[in-house]
């Protein structure tokens, strides 16, 4: 197949949920625009038309929430919380669930962690984000191995638990039975390096026998797949508004109250405190908030919650079950199309059958991977990711790597044509046309076979175009 300036005509009509930017045009290196293929979503999704639209109405009504009296102060206050419920609802919360508004996944997850309970051990799969990797380092944490199939991930996670159980005559014993001290499982719902599905429910029930809590980053899964607290049994969820269509700097913690409640307030100011004294001694004597806003203090961000709330009601109307079957054709385009190809390996670690999103990591022989990602944005207008993906445990293991490498997220180590540890990911979603995951098959067949049309170099590093 053969990729052309021509390819800037084609309908952009075939996504079921219009997205920003759709009919940008941008230069090519070799002559001419092309109209921009978006494909990179598992970083950060295009914002739909809808959440745009609904922003854009409120706009002038705009004002301070939970804190004034007047009536754009109190419309504000009233969208922020019917946000909450409207995201709630979308996320089959239970009627006792606390959802708390956050900026991010990561912020959702290091909320988290700082209301561990003193003595919770927390365990996690190598395999994870860093958002969900790192932020429990000031706890006892179990790293467990990438596993390769999800059985094993299931086993592996049972095995963990049990060898923390004390035996039943030991004093540590708990009289109900239960395992010593509290415990965290964190594990991704969607893996944003290779899209594979992880088994929640299956995983939720092991660390229920066990007396565990788990937490679930939904980053990848939530903008692809319908996500419920109840039907997967997790105790929390976490995901980020800018994966699911809606800028503006917004994410999402929901589950259970009682941790949260315990724990002093993720940040301290104003909004989480519900009333501040001087004592007689000179200090300040602090009432906290047990609801949401016991973690939300400051100002909140009415506008990044009003555009999740806006987008989960578009993904709902839209019917998740049509979604899902659309991006299934998405994927199968990709996978056909690069299979045709065999300097090109895909990333996997359940294997070609395992069910999973619109997210896939590929390697192409004799390319560094950096290389080829800036000649598919510079001669085809084709947008995707290299680099490491923030998940860097598990991109070394798929590539065969020393776990002690060093690597810089998002940077190639190495100029163009050089062994490199980076992988390129393209991932897609609800606003992508036929037409950008076409081109971009189209595009990866046409560089193995013919090479670049130009030169590149290793600028602050990245490979850019050479001038």
């Amino acid at each position: 197949m053969s990729v052309s300036v021509d390819a800037a005509a084609c309908t952009q009509t075939a996504a079921p949920l219009p997205v920003l930017g759709r009919d940008v045009t941008v230069p090519l290196v070799t002559g001419g625009e092309v109209t921009y293929a978006a494909l990179d979503y598992a970083a950060s999704a295009p914002a739909l038309q809808r959440v745009w639209d609904d922003v854009a109405a409120y706009a002038p009504y705009y004002g301070s929430v939970h804190r004034g009296a007047g009536y754009l102060s109190q419309l504000s206050t009233d969208l922020f919380e019917t946000s909450r419920a409207t995201v709630a609802a979308f996320l089959g919360c239970r009627a006792d669930d606390q959802l708390v508004f956050t900026r991010s996944t990561t912020d959702s997850l290091n909320l988290l962690a700082a209301a561990l309970p003193a003595g919770c051990q927390v365990f996690v799969f190598e395999t994870e984000h860093h958002a969900s990797l790192l932020p429990w380092r000031n706890a006892e944490v179990t790293y467990l191995n990438a596993p390769r199939t999800p059985g094993e991930a299931v086993a592996t996670l049972e095995r963990a638990l049990a060898d923390r159980d004390p035996s039943p005559s030991s004093p540590l014993r708990s009289s109900g039975g239960g395992p010593k001290g509290p415990a965290l499982v964190c594990v991704t719902g969607a893996s944003n390096v290779t899209g594979e599905l992880w088994p929640v429910r299956e995983l939720a029930a092991v660390a229920h026998a066990h007396g565990a809590r788990i937490v679930l980053d939904a980053a990848q899964l939530a903008p692809h797949h319908p996500v419920s607290v109840q039907e997967l049994d997790v105790d929390w969820i976490a995901f980020s508004g800018h994966k699911l269509y809606a800028p503006f700097g917004s994410g999402v913690l929901a589950g259970r109250a009682d941790w949260l409640r315990a724990a002093e307030p993720y940040l301290a100011g104003g909004g989480a405190s519900r009333t501040v004294a001087r004592r007689a001694d000179g200090g300040v004597d602090v009432e906290w908030h047990d609801s949401a806003a016991r973690h939300e203090a400051g100002s909140p961000n009415v506008i990044g919650v009003y555009s999740i709330a806006s987008a989960c009601k578009a993904l709902t109307e839209a019917g998740f079950e049509d979604l899902v079957a659309r991006e299934q054709h998405l994927i199968r385009t990709v996978r056909a199309g690069l299979a045709e190809v065999p300097e090109v390996k895909v990333l996997s670690l359940f294997g070609d059958d395992a069910p999973r999103v619109g997210v896939l990591s590929f390697v192409v022989e004799g390319w560094n991977s950096s290389h080829f990602a800036a000649a598919l944005s510079a001669e085809y207008g084709i947008g995707v990711r290299d680099g490491l993906f923030c998940a860097h445990p598990l991109v070394r293991t798929l590539l065969g790597s020393d776990p002690g490498t060093q690597g810089e997220c998002g940077a190639p180590e190495a100029a163009p044509g050089e062994t490199s540890l980076n992988a390129i990911r393209v991932s897609f979603g609800a606003g992508t046309p036929d037409e950008h995951v076409e081109r971009f098959v189209g595009a990866v067949k046409e560089l193995v076979r013919d090479g670049a049309k130009w030169a590149y170099r290793t600028e602050e590093g990245r490979c850019v175009p050479a001038p």
